[in-house]
């Protein structure tokens, strides 16, 4: 995997509270990485250790394989979850200010600033005053602000809060636009639903440690344990007696349009699914059957209960 960013055996402590404990982890170019975690598990830390705002008493961080200096900031774009705007200043002026201090010279900055201004239809609002803003438009500005000098890696904290649908649905898109033009984003939220429309790969931080590290889609299928819906026609007896004993009846069977039932199933063993669809082909009028995966969501909570 070539990764971009390294976070090898860190931690960090404060005064009686040890944030993050020995945490490694790998985040893959150009992919959106979901940083995850409940409240106080360390996410937040660790986000300050990869842009320096604070430093680790013990570890490493690599940025294409170098430790991170100061220099490397440049490279970063941070959107925090707190939002930092000065109220009484001008947005466009504020915006400048900020793309500034990325690195940006003025001239440069406004041409981008604005291009960016009109694509999330803010143009408007280049003029007023940042406590005239709404909290999306701010939001917005914020965002903004955060990818102007086109950094190669990305970390938004909570992007979506203050969002109505269709403006959260708008910077799903951008984000992904990002990933496409080849940033790589690492994406911290509580949003189980977000995770699943737009994450590659995820890292899972409870009480200081990293419990779960990987592709989305190997994690949901791990974390499935085969279970499948199957659509047929026999009855609850002959159903049992055609999956048994190689597959587990999970709940009841119902009735569906058709005439059909519908009956959820979990094969323990991989070598066994074959032989249970075979033996549903046969005996039972086997219409389909579909493998369910578990959301996000249940393996969050599975994960930090320590059930999954």
């Amino acid at each position: 995997m070539d990764a971009i960013l390294k976070i090898e055996n860190v931690t960090k402590s404060y005064t009686g509270h040890k944030a993050l404990d020995d945490v490694s982890l790998e985040v893959p170019r150009g992919a959106v990485y979901g940083l995850l975690g409940p409240n106080g598990a360390g996410k937040t830390t660790l986000i300050r250790v990869i842009t320096r705002i604070t430093i680790a008493d013990k570890g490493r961080v690599l940025l294409d394989g170098k430790p991170l200096t100061a220099d490397d900031i440049f490279h970063i774009g941070y959107m925090p979850e707190e939002r930092g705007l000065y109220k009484k200043m001008r947005v466009g002026e504020q915006a400048v200010f900020f793309a500034r201090l990325k690195g940006l010279d003025k001239r440069e900055a406004e041409k981008r600033l604005r291009a960016w201004f009109s694509r999330l239809d803010i143009a408007d609002w280049w003029n007023r005053k940042v406590e005239d803003l709404s909290k999306g438009m701010a939001q917005k500005v914020q965002f903004i602000s955060t990818v102007v000098h086109e950094p190669k890696l990305l970390i938004f904290d909570e992007p979506f809060s203050g969002f109505d649908p269709i403006n959260a649905n708008l910077l799903k898109e951008e984000i992904l636009g990002l990933r496409e033009r080849g940033a790589t984003v690492i994406f911290s939220t509580h949003n189980m639903a977000s995770v699943e429309e737009i994450c590659d790969h995820i890292t899972l931080i409870n009480k200081s440690h990293n419990i779960l590290s990987g592709s989305v889609a190997e994690i949901r299928r791990a974390a499935g344990g085969n279970n499948f819906e199957v659509l047929h026609r026999a009855s609850d007896e002959e159903f049992k007696a055609a999956v048994a004993p190689h597959a587990i009846i999970l709940g009841e069977s119902r009735g569906v349009v058709g005439g059909y039932r519908e009956t959820r199933i979990a094969i323990p063993k991989d070598e066994d699914v074959r032989t249970v669809i075979a033996m549903l082909n046969n005996k039972c009028q086997l219409r389909a059957l579909k493998e369910v995966m578990p959301s996000m969501n249940d393996i969050f909570i599975r994960a930090v209960n320590g059930t999954l």
